[in-house]
């Protein structure tokens, strides 16, 4: 199979990974990125909440056949770089190299995914950690805000808790539930992995084979997803605490990836809020000296996401700040954007896009990723294309579509 980019291709291995090769033989350096889907945050539970931002941590800390020292020594000595991490759709692992050293790495990389031990010592460690974080988390008003919202909008849906779960679910986490959830989710069928760099199809083929071919996958089959209903709604909730700066969030439930309308909230979040010349940041920054801070994000999620405005300002200009963001959202569902505007908007979203595919790093990533979230690589064209086929008339529709009042949900923290 074989995608419309040149030098992308794909395959699937008998075992059920997928093998994403991003052919780039102008440099020496091989980067690579191992993608477990069906794993990350949205498959936790109140109960498990952080379980995998823990196995994320511990993942390294020793095998069957090798010890944390000997993973880091080995890891050194090829002058590599290897790193776990999640996210809220998937768990990832990392790895770079030069082309000669590369199998060696990959090899390293599958025996810690494969044969993890989680010694207790290290786990124990990494639980006060991130407790530590939790509770450091709770003293920053941008992020105490965030959570509020988070909480306020999904609820007992997985995306409302932080991937570093909550004091209570990462003090109860064992041993045993780390092996257990590791044994659920991390099967070949649910792997891919994306290789960018000084490799071809074949080269990749047969070294992934080498080192991953002999994996099975359980007899079970993996468990569907109980998805819990996210509603959009209208709530407000404020924190009350002595800081310098009063932090105002507001969101709106949108939809996931997959939707018609995930590029044109990008548009959106792009036009409004990103960068110095953004809607948000020059009007109400710039002309009106309301914000110390101003922004939009809208993340792409699996499930339902949400796109979030908000401010950094002084307590005295809370009010008529949160009065500022939800003008300049009424404007969106009011006023048709100009042509310039739009085309403005676009140059900056495209342009930023291309320069984020730079390195094999970035390329490994970014297809890899979509493989993962089940768009495919030739998502990458299809991206651009939507973008360039936005019209003003569709902006509109869609802010009014999900950007309503009744809507609205608002996380304020700032003194009294």
């Amino acid at each position: 199979m074989k995608s419309n980019q040149k030098h992308i291709q794909q395959t699937k291995l008998s075992n059920g990974i997928t093998l994403v090769v991003i052919e780039n033989p102008t440099t020496e350096i091989i980067a690579g990125r191992i993608f477990c889907r069906n794993a990350g945050s949205r498959w936790e539970s109140p109960q498990t909440a952080g379980i995998f931002h823990l196995l994320a941590s511990v993942m390294a800390k020793g095998t069957r056949n090798l010890s944390s020292l000997e993973i880091a020594e080995k890891v050194e000595t090829i002058g590599a770089a290897l790193g776990t991490d999640t996210s809220s759709d998937y768990f990832l692992t990392s790895i770079k190299t030069v082309t000669d050293d590369f199998e060696p790495i990959l090899d390293i990389a599958a025996e810690m995914l494969r044969y993890p031990s989680f010694p207790e010592q290290e786990l124990e460690l990494e639980k006060s950690i991130t407790l530590q974080n939790i509770l450091s988390q709770k003293e920053q008003p941008f992020n105490l805000a965030f959570s509020q919202l988070r909480e306020m909008m999904y609820g007992q849906h997985p995306y409302g808790f932080s991937i570093l779960g909550t004091e209570k679910s990462v003090s109860s986490l064992t041993v045993e539930d780390l092996k257990q959830c590791h044994q659920k989710h991390f099967r070949p069928d649910n792997v891919v992995i994306s290789l960018a760099g000084k490799i071809d199809l074949e080269q990749a083929t047969l070294m992934v084979n080498k080192i991953f071919g002999d994996w099975e996958n359980p007899d079970n089959a993996m468990e569907s997803l109980v998805s819990i209903p996210v509603e959009a709604k209208s709530a407000y909730k404020k924190i009350e605490q002595q800081t310098q700066q009063s932090i105002i969030m507001m969101g709106y439930i949108t939809p996931s990836m997959d939707s018609k309308d995930y590029p044109v909230l990008k548009l959106i979040s792009t036009y409004l809020g990103n960068g110095l010349s953004s809607r948000l940041f020059v009007e109400l920054r710039e002309k009106r000296g309301l914000a110390y801070d101003v922004s939009a994000f809208y993340p792409t999620r699996l499930d339902k996401s949400q796109f979030v405005v908000y401010m950094g300002t002084a307590p005295a200009n809370a009010e008529i700040g949160a009065e500022g963001l939800q003008a300049e959202i009424k404007r969106l569902r009011e006023v048709t954007l100009s042509a310039e505007e739009l085309q403005t908007a676009k140059n900056k979203l495209l342009g930023q896009y291309a320069l984020g595919k730079q390195t094999n790093s970035e390329f490994a990533q970014i297809f890899g990723w979509y493989e993962t979230l089940g768009v495919g690589i030739d998502y990458d064209r299809t991206f651009q294309d939507n973008i360039n086929d936005i019209t003003v008339a569709q902006i509109r529709e869609v802010a009014n579509k999900y950007l309503r009042d009744e809507f609205l949900c608002t996380s304020m923290v700032g003194p009294d």
